[in-house]
């Protein structure tokens, strides 16, 4: 009993994470994090991201809880060097989702009364770009906002559903092999292209990403002629 009470309570788990994010960046930390900048680590949130998805399908919930903790991580190192740039800490990271959270759901604190996923996500972007307007960071196309590096599969989806949740693709912009797929046979028609393509000597997800520049500057065109 007597040690119990003698043991040493430690902090809350996040304070002490970002102190020895802190130690590690300190002039007697870690020479490999010392070294580190916003660029040299970037992409390395998107592979924890990539592992965490890993750990969700195999519902691994040891593995999740050290890639949610690796992930974790990423963000904790970026607004540490943020802080020593004096430009944001954690807790301004913290309290600025935290406050997005709320501005973007008036129908649970406010007193919006979206009741539906198409209401509550017509309702989101709508707050967005009230937002953004008038900043540097305003979106004035209904296609802005998908970021340039997400894979060019996930990419032309984003961009397929933004355009025909804005009236923008009512029709098909690609005519597909087959009338009717079935989610087995597209999936073995994706592979199937997807290995034509690499025996050719050609990269897939360069050739789609091209074709996704390509339809996007279309709608563009198609979005500004109907905003005239």
């Amino acid at each position: 009993m007597a040690a119990n009470r003698t043991r040493k309570k430690r902090k809350p788990a996040i304070d002490e994470l970002l102190e020895v994010m802190a130690r590690l960046r300190g002039p007697e930390g870690c020479p490999w994090d010392r070294e580190q900048d916003h660029k040299s680590i970037r992409f390395h949130a998107v592979e924890e991201v990539y592992e965490l998805i890993d750990a969700i399908e195999t519902e691994d919930d040891h593995e999740m809880l050290e890639e949610c903790g690796d992930l974790l991580l990423q963000v904790v190192f970026h607004c540490q060097l943020a802080k020593e740039r004096k430009a944001f800490d954690f807790e301004k990271a913290a309290r600025t989702i935290t406050d997005k959270l709320i501005r973007r759901h008036p129908h649970v604190f406010g007193d919006s009364n979206a009741k539906d996923v198409d209401a509550v996500w017509a309702q989101w972007e709508k707050i967005k770009r009230e937002e953004k307007q008038g900043t540097q960071h305003e979106r004035p196309s209904v296609l802005d906002g998908i970021p340039r590096h997400l894979p060019s599969l996930q990419r032309t989806e984003k961009l397929m559903k933004k355009a025909r949740k804005n009236g923008l693709a009512e029709k098909p912009l690609a005519k597909p092999a087959k009338q009717r797929y079935t989610k087995a046979t597209l999936s073995r028609e994706l592979f199937a292209l997807a290995e034509y393509a690499q025996r050719k000597g050609w990269q897939p997800e360069a050739l789609l990403r091209a074709e996704a520049n390509r339809q996007e500057k279309v709608l563009r065109k198609k979005e500004a002629k109907a905003n005239r």
